[in-house]
């Protein structure tokens, strides 16, 4: 903590220092577009990891930028329902608010952010992914102070700053101005969701060049699967921004967020039909989640474990950031980004199965399948009432995971740029350097626990007697492994870069080039593991309950380090007014997960390679007024990744299992904009791909099979309707055909996600009140997005209950908003 509080100071001194020469500062301004321009979504202007903003029409790269009304259509729960919609990207949000996992461009992943960094006003939210495997997104959430999300991919661009050469998610917070902005909104939904958002900016009293912006909300939501456990917080977001009379300007940002979500995991479905099956209830099951679990502890070595499974994921802290921006003589100018986070969170999330068997079992399936004799020996009780189960009720031995993870990060980019004419070019090099240290712990602790197969299910005791009468405890309060797995991990990241691009522009053509070298320096931190008996004092209990695994107090400690390089060129060819040309092309890499990493008997880690990616794109873009947007084709190509999956010890515990693999895939991109009416769009976007493993360290035989959970076919399409009083959106998301594991021996169907948008605004003055109702998946689909990672290839078909993750089902929501 002291630590912590040192940077903190650091931090806001070092704001303090770059504010004070800032009267010198002038700022580089995007170019004015007009008000035929900003129609098309392609001449607005992309200002992500770049220090010349262009029209993504101009760009010789693939850019999306969604503005504050498309984002608010979008939005519902979770950040997967925004980049659902951009082109190469898949996003399954059917966990909930958080930890969207996001697959873009048939590159290897187990989802999350591992190939796109998430980044708010240009600061990454975390520098470097994979210290643990909590996704970006638990950091932050979106607000009504959010102006626009750009996706950029491809180019020098994304060769700036935290830099990945697959792409960046950059959202651009709203600054204010010189007149007030006032937004207020309430959110009222089924399942007793209740949110209040607010968005305030403008002028700090009567200053003419000090100007704020301050947005949040609060949130409490029981839905939208009801699991007996809340989801409730907040946070608040704000900058103060100060310009100065020749145009120079410094803003500070900040962040504080106090907010649990509920994370949903993938249930037994029917194994023919893979719909949602009934409880012993009668009611379809949604969720195995429980709060009958709360309180759930057992002994440790030295002391006493109790759970926190029922408070989801847990999110606090914040961060503060300064950026600012300077034009010097002769056309110089120099920017730059600071940045400290702390956050203490934790991941806690119910799994997918007791790691054994998987699926929900008949009282005598579940003695059999552990050898524990016949029912007529056997005493199941709730824990809650002591009154027996029937005989044909269904059992569903599940684990959770008590997983604390608080996370620091130091962020810092300095840009030095000149503008210039030469050789017939107007040119904008730039010199860049980004630095960054991260630190986040792990520390998990896996229990498994008996219950019955219902929504909000009841826990379970079992004693069974043998045939000499003598008594074995096999499940005491629910439990039923007490202690089936521990981790104690501290990793660390330091990285060093720096990079010098050419954006050079002349009548009809635009070329970029760049390059960036970068060092990781890793600290690797494990503590090994014993097997202790905690209660020898209880009589008869299962070896489960008497022992279980924890930290012996010894680490093992190690380094890894490696340095890589990164090249982009993009061209582009104005063909005609209404017609571009352009190409671009990229050698890059990225650093494994440190939590990848492997250590042997001597803590020696395994050799620490960068993964390289290399990638090429050229298309057409056409924008003629009425219609608008691009045809594209991509190939990409990734060496050596170490691509981490969590799954099944098969002794109820979990490791995170690493393969080396390579990928290739090659594919078609379109993306459409036609104004059918003045106030009616039809607006959308296709992506086919075809990709594949070219190697498969462990299994040989998956060489030439596709990546799971990554469709050959996506696409978005919608009608959007907006005559300032009347809105409409019709919209839906298709995502093709997957398969479950790299074995590809399990096939999940595709699925669609309709969403229907509509409100009314009444304008008044400088005024407006709107109320909007929105039904998200507006078909009830029930799609599988994956299957049981943890099982991977040993899940299997054909029998009578398939564990996958079904989307999340509809729900409407009612919107007021105030402006004023």
């Amino acid at each position: 903590m002291a630590t912590d509080s040192v940077h903190l100071r650091c931090a806001l001194l070092g704001a303090a220092l770059i504010a004070l020469p800032m009267a010198a500062f002038p700022q580089q301004s995007p170019p004015d577009t007009t008000s035929e321009e900003q129609s098309s979504t392609l001449q607005e202007v992309v200002v992500t990891g770049t220090s010349l903003a262009r029209a993504a029409f101009d760009t010789p790269l693939a850019a999306t930028s969604l503005d504050a009304d498309r984002l608010a259509q979008l939005s519902s729960s979770s950040q997967a329902d925004i980049l659902n919609s951009v082109p190469t990207i898949k996003a399954e949000g059917g966990g909930g608010e958080v930890a969207a996992n996001v697959f873009i461009k048939g590159l290897p992943s187990g989802g999350q952010y591992q190939f796109t960094p998430l980044e708010y006003d240009g600061i990454p939210v975390f520098s470097t992914f994979g210290l643990n495997s909590s996704a970006f997104d638990v950091f932050y959430r979106n607000d009504l102070g959010i102006e626009r999300l750009e996706f950029v991919r491809g180019g020098v661009s994304n060769l700036f700053g935290p830099g990945s050469v697959a792409g960046v998610i950059n959202y651009i917070s709203k600054t204010g101005g010189a007149r007030p902005e006032s937004r207020l909104q309430l959110e009222v939904a089924e399942d007793d969701r209740v949110r209040g958002d607010f968005a305030l900016s403008g002028p700090v009293g009567s200053a003419d060049n000090l100007f704020y912006a301050f947005s949040g909300f609060y949130r409490s939501d029981d839905g939208p699967i009801r699991t007996g456990n809340d989801t409730k917080g907040y946070q608040v977001r704000g900058n103060l921004k100060r310009e100065f009379d020749d145009g120079s300007s410094i803003t500070l940002y900040g962040q504080y967020i106090d907010d649990q979500v509920q994370f949903y995991l993938p249930l037994p479905l029917d194994g023919n039909t893979r719909k949602r099956v009934p409880g012993n209830d009668g009611r379809d099951v949604f969720s195995v989640q429980t709060s009958d679990v709360a309180g759930l502890g057992f002994a440790v070595p030295g002391s006493g474990f109790t759970t926190s499974i029922t408070d989801g994921v847990v999110t606090k802290d914040g961060s503060v950031a300064v950026v600012f921006d300077k034009k010097l003589a002769n056309d110089w100018s120099v920017n730059g980004k600071t940045k400290y986070a702390r956050y203490n969170h934790s991941f806690d999330f119910f799994l997918d199965g007791d790691g054994i068997i998987n699926r929900p079992e008949t009282l005598q399936g579940f003695l059999t399948n552990r050898n524990l004799g016949s029912l007529a020996n056997a005493s199941f009780t709730y824990q809650d009432t002591g009154e027996a189960l029937p005989a044909d009720y269904l059992l569903f031995p599940n684990r959770f995971i008590d997983r604390d993870r608080p996370a620091r990060d130091v962020t810092g980019e300095l840009n030095l740029t000149k503008s210039l004419s030469a050789a017939g070019f107007d040119h904008s090099l730039t010199l860049g350097t980004f630095y960054s240290k991260a630190k986040a712990d792990d520390f998990n602790v896996t229990t498994a626990y008996l219950a019955d197969f219902n929504n909000e299910a009841r826990l379970v005791n079992l004693v069974v007697t043998n045939s000499a009468g003598g008594q074995t405890v096999i499940s005491q309060s629910g439990l039923l492994n007490a202690g089936a797995g521990y981790v104690n991990n501290h990793h660390e990241a330091t990285r060093y870069a720096a990079y010098l691009a050419d954006q050079m522009q002349r009548e009809r053509f635009t070329f970029d080039i760049g390059a960036r070298v970068e060092k990781l320096e890793g600290d690797i931190r494990r503590e090994r593991t014993a097997t202790f008996i905690t209660d020898a004092s209880t009589p008869n209990l299962a070896q489960p309950l008497r022992d279980v695994i924890w930290g012996t107090g010894s680490f093992a400690n190690a380094k890894v380090d490696a340095t890589e390089w990164a090249v982009a060129t993009g061209a582009l060819y104005k063909l005609t007014n209404t017609v571009n040309l352009y190409a671009n092309a990229a050698r890059g890499y990225f650093f494994p997960e440190i939590r990848s990493v492997v250590l042997n008997a001597q803590d020696q880690p395994q050799t620490y390679n960068a993964e390289i990616i290399k990638q090429a794109e050229a298309g057409v873009k056409y924008d003629a007024g009425r219609l608008s947007g691009t045809v594209s084709a991509l190939y990409t190509e990734l060496k050596d990744r170490r691509a981490v999956s969590f799954v099944n010890d098969g002794q109820g515990g979990t490791i995170e299992r690493v393969n080396i693999v390579s990928t290739e895939s090659y594919g078609l991109e379109a993306t459409f904009n036609l104004k059918i009416l003045d106030h009616l769009d039809f607006d959308g976007n296709v992506t086919y791909q075809e990709h594949e493993f070219t190697a498969f360290d462990t299994n040989p035989l998956f060489i030439g099979n596709e990546l799971l959970r990554q469709p050959n076919l996506l696409y978005n399409a919608g009608f959007y309707y907006n005559d300032e009083r009347f809105d409409a959106a019709l919209f839906n998301t298709y995502t093709g055909t997957t398969y479950t594991t790299e074995s590809n021996a399990i096939q999940l169907d595709p699925y669609n996600i309709a969403r229907l948008d509509v409100g009314y605004t009444y304008h008044w003055d400088q005024q407006s009140a709107r109320i909007g109702f929105d039904i998200y998946n507006l078909f009830d689909s029930d799609g599988i997005t994956e299957g049981s990672p943890r099982q991977d290839t040993a899940q299997s078909t054909g029998g009578a209950y398939f564990v996958g993750r079904p989307v999340l089902p509809r729900r409407w929501t009612v919107r007021f908003t105030f402006d004023f």
